[in-house]
Parts: C-alpha cells; structure tokens; sequence
C-alpha cells in the first residue's frame, strides 16, 4: 500500500518543504489521490495543513485540471479556515483557475479574498489578496473603488512589502 500524504507531510522544520514535491509527484502520476492530498487540510498538525496548501500550487502549475474540481470546497472549507498559509493560498489558486471558475465560485473567490484584504493581518495573505484583486480591478470599476481605501490604508502598513505593494497598485488604479 502507498505511504499516506498525511505521514509524507508530516515532521521536520516547519519551514521546510518536507517531501512536499515527493506528494506532488506522486499525485501527478497517480491523480485519482488528489482527494487525499485536500483532505490532509483537516489534519490538527499545522505544518502538514502548511504543505498541503504548497503541493495544491504546485499541483495546478502541472495539472490545473486537478485542482478545479475542489475550488468549492477550497472557497467554503478552507476559505474559513483559520491558517494564514491556507489564506494566502487561495489568492494564487484563484489566479491560476480564473478563467475556469463559475460565476457562482468567481463571486465567492472574489467575496472571499475580499474579506481576507479587509480583515486579515498576515503579512502574505495581504500581498497576495492585493495582487489578486488588483488584477481584477483593471476591468472592473466597481472593484476598483473597494479597493482604493483599502490600498490607501495598506500603503501606511509598517511592513515594507505590504507598503510597496499596496502603493504601487493604487498609483496603477489611479492612472487607470
């Protein structure tokens, strides 16, 4: 029998990879375990829910037809979970699912990150939400005008990143 991705991700420095690429690979050669991969998101160890969030990027670079499939349990279950690596995940699998996405997931991606940027203090879960919404705002005004506040108060953040980012977006809303 296969080694569980929950073990595979499991241990070592919270801020390595693990064998995240190995899971990766693994699920590539054998995508019917992609429901395995997502479902190591409910896992109480922080780190393991940490790699899940990177192999699911690392899993749509290759294989975006893969990961479409779980986008609404990504906006409803893990849209709400409480995880800043999982949060500033879902900008970029948003991004990279975009032109596939219904109306109904788009709203609900949008509505989410949204949130994020408004009420989330992480410091990458806001670059991420400011990049992803800036995207969407060059074709659409009212989107634009939500976030212009929002990048005027981010543009104050004391964390250079978030500063530069939100600044340079707003000089690009502005220019229109």
């Amino acid at each position: 029998m296969s080694e569980r991705f929950a073990d595979m991700l499991s241990g070592g420095h919270p801020n390595s990879l693990g064998r995240t690429v190995e899971v990766v690979e693994t699920v590539l050669v054998e995508p019917a375990r992609i429901d395995e991969l997502f479902n190591c998101y409910r896992s109480s160890d922080e780190v393991v829910r940490l790699r899940v969030s990177n192999a699911l990027r690392r899993v749509q670079a290759e294989r975006p037809d893969l990961i479409l499939p779980l986008m609404d349990q990504l906006i409803d279950e893990i849209g709400n979970l409480d995880q800043p690596s999982a949060q500033w995940t879902l900008p970029k699998l948003f991004e990279g699912a975009q032109a596939d996405l219904t109306p109904k997931q788009a709203l609900a991606a949008l509505t989410l990150v949204k949130r994020n940027l408004a009420q989330h203090d992480d410091w990458i879960v806001l670059n991420n939400s400011i990049e992803y919404l800036a995207r969407l705002a060059r074709t659409d005004p009212d989107l634009a005008d939500w976030l212009r506040p929002h990048l005027t108060r981010l543009a104050c953040d004391t964390r250079k990143s978030v500063a530069k980012r939100a600044s340079r977006h707003l000089d690009a809303l502005s220019r229109g």
